[in-house]
């Protein structure tokens, strides 16, 4: 029987582990599990991504109020299916996430893909999130994907259509943010990058 591990080091980062491990690590290193993976998160956000988050939220905390899709920010968990997977493989905290079925909210986070994820983009993520992050999402069935890039002060909008990401025109600085699945949010880049 799997036991506590209080440690990160005390992790084989080569091993394959499961939801059921993940639920017993008892450290402060914030992870997730890709595909069975552990990939170690950064210790804290810059003050730039924490702006952007703030802002974001801000703008979803508007949107959904009164409306059964609630959103949440990171940390927290979900434990996205899929079927490349026979097990609970993969938990990931996206940085930003709409869930409109209630079914898939429990006291640990979200079990089932999301509607809407963002992620923002950070000099030391970037192609885990543009990468990695963009296939596990699609093969999820996530049904939209936002990259948030700072550099550059744009917004990437993905839509599933038949279970692949179609991107939309990137969203620049004096735009408003279109989402297919959300026509009536309203927010533009501008604001998604205010004090940054």
């Amino acid at each position: 029987m799997p036991s506590v591990v209080n440690h990160f080091n005390e992790l084989d980062l080569t091993k394959k582990y499961t939801y059921s491990d993940y639920l017993l690590w008892q450290f402060s290193e914030r992870v997730e599990l890709i595909k069975g993976y552990i990939r170690q998160m950064s210790p804290a956000p810059s003050m730039v991504h924490q702006t952007i988050s703030m802002n974001l939220s801000v703008a979803l905390a508007r949107n959904f109020k009164k409306k059964p899709c609630r959103f949440f920010a990171a940390p927290f968990d979900v434990r996205l299916p899929l079927k490349s997977e026979s097990k609970e493989t993969t938990v990931v905290q996206p940085d930003l996430c709409v869930v409109c079925d209630a079914s898939k909210l429990d006291a640990r986070g979200c079990k089932g893909a999301p509607d809407l994820i963002i992620e923002i983009i950070s000099p030391n993520n970037s192609k885990h999130d543009i990468d990695t992050k963009f296939k596990l999402y699609q093969e999820a069935e996530v049904l939209e994907y936002w990259i948030v890039e700072p550099t550059e002060k744009i917004v990437l909008v993905y839509s599933l259509v038949n279970g692949t990401y179609i991107g939309l025109q990137p969203f620049g600085i004096n735009q408003q943010i279109e989402s297919r699945l959300f026509p009536d949010l309203q927010m533009s880049v501008i604001d998604v990058f205010e004090n940054v």
